[in-house]
């Protein structure tokens, strides 16, 4: 997350950042997620949109994210926070290619 005024990283830049710190692929979050959850609902298509931000994820994915990924559950909330946010203000996307097939929204 930002710092100093600027604005706080969101919960698709987020996750986004830290699947590719972990160098895991959005299919083997979305397995670790069902396997701690013992949900079978989530999908790499919906870990896909929750990093596009076309979705945000619910508290209760946000509590299994915070186990999952090993990132406190304040940090996805604020980032989750941080999103609907943007999402109010209407700001348009503004795309950052880390590396083939990874993205995170520019802040």
């Amino acid at each position: 997350m930002s710092d100093g005024g600027q604005i706080p990283e969101t919960i698709g830049a987020l996750l986004a950042r830290v699947r590719g710190d972990e160098g895991i692929s959005q299919l083997r979050l979305a397995e670790r997620l069902c396997a701690a959850s013992g949900q079978t609902t989530v999908t790499r298509h919906e870990i896909s949109r929750w990093e596009r931000e076309e979705r945000i994820p619910t508290g209760y994915w946000l509590g299994w994210l915070a186990a999952v990924l090993d990132v406190p559950l304040a940090e996805l909330e604020r980032a989750a926070g941080a999103a609907r946010r943007a999402r109010h203000r209407g700001r348009p996307a503004q795309w950052i290619r880390l590396s083939a097939g990874v993205y995170v929204r520019a802040s």
